[in-house]
């Protein structure tokens, strides 16, 4: 074999394994758009989107202590840059309840009310039930060893 076939058959073989990195990352894009949907359609009706859920849930998490919104923006799933319009929303549907902070009138603090509460009650089993049809097809040795491919994944974006 000379050396020109050597270096076409390593190109060749490195195009591959490109091509095949590259079908797993649309792969992924494609089910995280796919699981995405799926729960946007799940809070839908009950007037919630896929964040202000995350934001309820933090706040819920949290109780009794309220939490700045700088700090919630922290923890979200899906990083927002509107927090405050987000927090806005869950405020006019009385989900959630803003004060400032006694000693720094710049932080404001959130908490979530009675009604927010509420709602995540009524959620919780269709959430739960949600969770695990869409991961139906794996034992639970899977399901952690996925978690932790996941984790690699966004450990080399980060």
């Amino acid at each position: 074999m000379d050396e020109r076939s050597v270096t076409e058959n390593g190109g060749r073989a490195a195009r591959q394994e490109s091509s095949a990195r590259q079908r797993t990352v649309m792969e992924l894009v494609r089910t995280a758009d796919l699981v995405r949907r799926y729960f946007t359609e799940l809070y839908a009706p009950h007037g919630l989107a896929p964040q202000q859920y995350n934001v309820l849930r933090i706040l819920r998490g949290a109780r009794p202590q309220p939490l700045a919104t700088m700090e919630i923006a922290e923890r979200m799933l899906e990083k927002t840059p509107g927090i405050t319009r987000l927090l806005d929303r869950l405020e006019e549907k009385g989900l959630v309840e803003r004060e400032r902070h006694p000693e720094d009138r710049r932080v404001v603090l959130c908490s979530i009310t009675d009604r927010g509460l509420e709602l995540l009650d009524t959620l919780e089993t269709p959430v739960r039930e949600a969770t695990e049809g869409v991961l139906r097809e794996f034992d639970d040795e899977e399901v952690a060893r996925l978690s932790e491919l996941l984790a690699r994944v966004r450990a080399g974006v980060a």
